[in-house]
């Protein structure tokens, strides 16, 4: 929501999925968990066949057999469904003690869940093994199916993500022949990136084992670019002919960054360009957050000018703590009418903030 709000007028809370799901989008990993376009999907398929990753293979050791055939023949014969609709399907097997454990999988969905709302309050999702932890067989078996393209998520519910055959949901895109899985997803990535890093790093994600190689054939191509930029040691890959591109400059309108907005994906190019440190702090343990549990930069006239803290609850768009960059003009009227947007997206009729932003 926060990323398509950034960039697209008129949209409220949840617009994104009732437009895109079902038939013109799915859900799966490229740098996070995200909404990808349906002509995305025969190249995903494909891929998992060859290289299945995600965890899959820990979550199956944990299913009851013969669970993932039994929830994707209900899919097949009820679908689509939410996991709550779905029959009794047991439960997961239990994790020895040796075995449990609190970690963030690359892509786990970090959405906030707590009652605060779009930035609720609280402690983020406990996982189990990487999974948002779930006790239930047949809501983990949609997960593993998901992640195996046998089942996708076909829109959202108050009680959760429906999930249906992918021949159903996306149409004939999801018998199309695929292709080279690495080549597209890198130029992908280096469109949605900007410039992308060369060095190793949670920026390449599922595509790192191949990262040498596939850049250097479309280097060698010229199917990219590599870039330097002024003061950085590292190198970059940008998409052809990125210097010549018409940019559009900068305008008015204030905008709230998601903490996964991909203008962020490079927390040291975002450090380099803008001067402006961040950190998603929802991982981290109380004690050890500086600024909050789900603080989003501020984005305004080219510049990262501040830092907020704020809850949708009770009708309300409540700014906790609000923060300006030092040096940085934090504009009022701007920040106002951005939170006003944000409101109406969300439902809100109020908004509440402090007087002023304290200095970061």
């Amino acid at each position: 929501d926060l990323v398509a709000m950034a960039r697209v007028d008129g949209l409220a809370r949840g617009d994104v999925y009732r437009h895109l799901l079902p038939g013109h989008a799915f859900e799966h990993y490229a740098k996070e968990r995200c909404l990808l376009p349906a002509s995305a999907f025969a190249y995903y398929r494909d891929h998992v066949k060859h290289a299945p990753r995600w965890g899959v293979t820990e979550r199956l050791r944990r299913l009851p057999p013969g669970v993932t055939e039994r929830v994707l023949a209900e899919i097949a014969a009820r679908g689509p469904l939410t996991a709550a609709e779905l029959g009794d399907h047991g439960a997961v097997v239990p994790i020895r003690a040796s075995e449990r454990r609190q970690e963030r999988t690359p892509g786990a969905e970090a959405s906030p869940a707590s009652p605060g709302g779009r930035w609720g309050r609280g402690p983020p999702p406990r996982t189990t093994g990487g999974w948002v932890g779930t006790a239930r067989a047949g809501a983990m078996a949609l997960e593993v199916l998901a992640s195996r393209c046998e089942v996708v998520v076909a829109g959202r519910t108050t009680r959760g993500k429906r999930y249906d055959l992918p021949e159903r949901a996306l149409g004939p895109v999801a018998s199309a022949p695929g292709g080279d899985f690495a080549r597209w997803a890198l130029l992908e990535r280096v469109e949605a990136a900007g410039l992308l890093p060369k060095n190793a790093g949670p920026h390449w994600s599922l595509l790192e084992h191949a990262r040498a190689a596939i850049t250097s054939k479309l280097l060698h191509e010229e199917a990219i670019d590599e870039v330097v930029v002024a003061g950085s040691p590292r190198r970059y890959l940008a998409p052809r002919g990125f210097a010549k591109r018409r940019q559009p400059a900068p305008d008015a309108r204030l905008r709230l960054l998601g903490p996964l907005d991909p203008l962020l994906w490079d927390r040291a190019l975002v450090k380099h360009a803008f001067g402006f440190e961040y950190v998603w702090e929802v991982y981290k343990p109380a004690a050890q957050r500086r600024w909050g549990w789900y603080v989003v930069p501020l984005l305004h006239r080219g510049e990262l000018v501040g830092r907020m803290e704020a809850r949708v609850a009770d009708g309300v768009l409540r700014v906790d703590n609000l923060w300006r960059e030092r040096g940085k003009k934090l504009d009022d009227a701007a920040l106002d009418e951005a939170l006003a947007r944000h409101a109406a997206a969300c439902g809100a009729s109020q908004v509440k903030r402090p007087a002023r932003a304290r200095a970061s």
